[in-house]
């Protein structure tokens, strides 16, 4: 059975990834038999290199996708260098998860009101006396800054979630102490001993942030900059051109995103290649002469710079916004510059009220059957993995999180040309298992290494089966963990655009399809009512997710206390004469 998973994870989570890259490699060449072109030729090349923005698209991505990862991970070394073990640093944890929970269409939406010309920010700025008619703008301002800073700010708290789990795997407390004790202060301790092991370890996530940076479309039409657009937007737009023929365009657009990614991928892994291993002079020059009252001071009030209170506004920003969409979605009349409507109706949601509950049903279905498929996919490969020592290598579970989106998915949609029957929900499923599985598989990767192998062992030898095995002892131990990867599995697969738009033909509909069309719309009460809802699904998920996980830890607490009292009062012991302690 586990050799079937481990094979069948294979099938739909690797296997697929090769004809999503010949898909648009092939067409890239204008060789597509289905619309006549049997020739391979360069002549889609021409016409793509040709177009006036191409230049300025490329720079586009490559500065925002770039500026926002420095960004947020710039700030998440120095939130965690003055938090850190402190009592500041469970309040900031304590707030992650809702902010992780917020999905990045309704947080963009959210954003764009508050920001906007005409957004709340601008309205309090106008009320205390501000000129706000010649202030710069970030919602599609020509060079992507206002991007750039909401990327930055949402994923500020997923590299935060990813090192916690680091800074405990390499024991940040013991090498505080050996530096502390080798005459480092705070700053150096950091700097010189955490950071060289911590980035190493966040390589994973900070490919993905770059890589999600780089390619983002469904963001990037709500705030990114229009003339032109970014380059992933801008192959999005040639995508759904009309004229077929221009479809071999879009594929050398799909090619150079992918080529972009990479070039962009590497570069960041010869930078820290060189920062670390070649230019070492700065890890290894030795800690400052500093007295030992300068060290005690500068302990006492590592927590009082600026960089102490650098958290406050990646998660008062997401805070803000929610306010702001609640605001809108019962708003009836609010004219600039007024700071609050003057007349509120609940009448937008009334009328939207029949087609929200149908999204919203389609959505969590999708949602709940692609993250139940990928779970016990990721079950399956981390049961193979423990149980024969091999699993899939760190780099092909992670290809569906660094590769951009768009340059895979239209190969696979030309895939599924070759198969007849218009099976669009199998489709979309399909497509949202490919790109949750890697998330799954990476929260539940911890737990099941950390798991110790001897209860197994122990259970084996009392006479159970394996399958009664992982019910009765690994399940209610890992209860929690499956608990939250599934949380996680849903609200990645709520928050698919692209999968579901390219792979659904525009047949199926979810909240985050009908978001970002609605996003660029007239009526911001409309954007702001499928906004709040598209944000409210995950929340609910991870709120189960957390009740479950902590009536499956108490039940199994329960449990282990009924069968020790049961064993403690067993008959053969009181026949044997054996002493119950109490």
């Amino acid at each position: 059975m586990i050799r079937l998973l481990y094979l069948v994870t294979i099938l739909i989570c690797a296997l697929p990834l090769l004809p999503g890259v010949l898909g648009i490699v092939l067409p890239a060449f204008s060789w597509l038999p289905a619309l006549g072109l049997n020739t391979p030729n360069f002549s889609a090349f021409n016409t793509a290199f040709q177009w006036s923005g191409l230049s300025q698209s490329i720079f586009l991505t490559s500065f925002t996708g770039i500026g926002s990862t420095v960004l947020a991970l710039t700030l998440c070394f120095f939130i965690l260098r003055a938090n850190w073990n402190s009592p500041r640093w469970q309040r900031i944890e304590h707030l992650i998860a809702p902010m992780l929970a917020l999905p990045h269409v309704a947080f963009a939406i959210g954003f764009a009101f508050t920001f906007a010309p005409t957004g709340w920010l601008f309205r309090l700025l106008e009320s205390i006396g501000i000129d706000t008619a010649s202030a710069f703008t970030l919602i599609q301002d020509p060079y992507g800054i206002g991007l750039l800073l909401a990327l930055a700010i949402k994923e500020t708290p997923f590299l935060l979630l990813m090192s916690v789990s680091v800074l405990h795997q390499i024991r940040v407390n013991q090498l505080q102490a050996v530096a502390a004790g080798l005459g480092y202060s705070h700053n150096e301790n950091w700097l010189k001993v955490v950071l060289p092991q911590w980035l190493p370890k966040m390589r994973m996530p900070i490919y993905a942030v770059l890589a999600y940076g780089l390619s983002v479309v469904d963001i990037a039409l709500i705030l990114g900059p229009t003339r032109p657009p970014t380059l992933a937007v801008l192959v999005w737009q040639w995508f759904n051109e009309p004229d077929l023929l221009l479809i071999t365009r879009a594929a050398v657009g799909a090619l150079l995103l992918l080529a972009v990614s990479f070039c962009v991928l590497a570069l960041a892994r010869a930078i820290e290649w060189f920062v670390f291993d070649i230019k070492r002079e700065w890890q290894i020059s030795g800690a400052q002469a500093s007295t030992p009252l300068t060290t005690r001071s500068n302990k006492k009030k590592r927590h009082t710079g600026i960089s102490g209170r650098l958290h406050w506004p990646f998660f008062l920003v997401p805070i803000v916004v929610i306010p702001v969409l609640l605001l809108w979605s019962f708003a009836q009349r609010w004219r600039f510059p007024d700071v609050l409507p003057s007349r509120y109706s609940a009448r937008f949601w009334l009328q939207e009220s029949n087609t929200l509950i149908e999204l919203a049903t389609s959505s969590a279905m999708l949602a709940c059957i692609s993250a139940c498929l990928a779970l016990i996919l990721a079950i399956g490969c981390l049961e193979y993995r423990q149980k024969y020592q091999r699993g899939l290598p760190t780099w092909l579970i992670a290809l569906p999180m660094v590769i951009p989106q768009l340059s895979i998915l239209f190969g696979m949609q030309i895939s599924t040309y070759f198969i007849p029957g218009q099976y669009y929900w199998f489709w979309v499923i399909w497509s949202h298992v490919l790109f949750a599985f890697p998330y799954l598989y990476l929260s539940l990767d911890g737990p099941w290494r950390s798991y110790d192998i001897r209860l197994d062992q122990s259970a084996r030898s009392l006479g159970m089966n394996a399958w009664a095995t992982w019910w009765k002892v690994k399940r209610p131990l890992m209860m929690p963990a499956i608990c939250l990867a599934i949380a996680v599995g849903m609200s990645v697969s709520l928050a698919q655009y692209l999968p579901t738009q390219v792979l659904g033909a525009g047949r199926i509909s979810t909240l985050t399809t009908e978001a970002v069309a609605l996003a660029s719309g007239q009526d911001r009460r409309v954007s702001a009512v499928y906004g709040l809802l598209q944000g409210l699904l995950p929340l609910i998920f991870f709120t189960l997710a957390l009740i479950a996980s902590r009536y499956s830890g108490n039940f199994s607490r329960r449990t282990q206390s009924i069968q020790r009292q049961t064993r403690s009062t067993n008959t053969d012991d009181l026949i044997c004469g054996k002493p119950h302690y109490k």
